[in-house]
């Protein structure tokens, strides 16, 4: 069984009881045996374990992992520590500075943000190395969509930043009026550049303090 040690282990033990899981779970088990996948087997859940749902104040939804050697740790548009920083975190760096004024840090690690009530989730949690969405519709969209309702549950104002189609495409399970929705284009080159300009980081903490919950520290340093 998989045990994190704080509140998500009550999700994931009703959740990886469900037969989709047993299946994805088999799925899993063959691919990590035959293929290099990512992230690393331990880092999978590592959304949840950084970010406990009672400290969840943001969710930023990502796609699948990064397809390439050292990157991919499990948390969305991170990077391990001293990895270079992929375009589209490029970009997310770049917003945050132009919105937030925050420094642009020497690499691409966001764990700072997952500790901070941050939840970097990507949709699919895992891919096979080189070959992007190579684990979609296997399952983790059915796990993902059930994280999502759980933190939508939740009673204390939650901000969630969907960028792009495939994260807006979860916004329909996002009813609770006491949350926010953030809509964006990805911030992929491919969009054009269309994603500078949104100010979601500071939108989100206006939001936040507007609703008498702490703000994000959106600092990496």
């Amino acid at each position: 069984m998989i045990k994190l040690g704080n509140d998500w282990d009550e999700f994931l033990d009703e959740e990886t009881r469900k037969p989709y899981y047993l299946e994805l779970r088999k799925f899993l088990k063959s691919e990590y045996s035959s293929r290099r996948i990512y992230p690393p087997m331990n880092d999978i859940f590592n959304a949840m374990r950084h970010t406990p749902l009672a400290n969840v104040r943001a969710v930023v939804l990502g796609q699948d992992p990064y397809i390439n050697p050292g990157e991919a740790h499990g948390l969305a548009f991170s990077v391990q520590p001293g990895a270079k920083a992929p375009p589209s975190l490029r970009n997310i760096l770049k917003e945050l500075h132009d919105d937030a004024g925050i420094p642009e840090p020497p690499n691409g690690c966001l764990l700072k943000w997952a500790d901070n009530g941050v939840m970097l989730l990507n949709r699919v949690l895992t891919v096979a190395a080189g070959a992007s969405r190579s684990h979609a519709g296997r399952g983790w969209e059915t796990f993902t969509r059930a994280a999502i309702e759980r933190v939508n549950a939740k009673e204390a104002p939650v901000v969630f930043l969907l960028w792009g189609k495939d994260a807006q495409g979860v916004a329909e399970y996002i009813t609770n009026p006491r949350h926010l929705v953030l809509t964006a284009a990805h911030p992929s080159p491919l969009a054009g550049g269309r994603f500078f300009g949104c100010r979601h980081f500071s939108k989100a903490n206006e939001f936040l303090t507007r609703n008498g919950a702490e703000p994000i520290d959106w600092s990496l340093e």
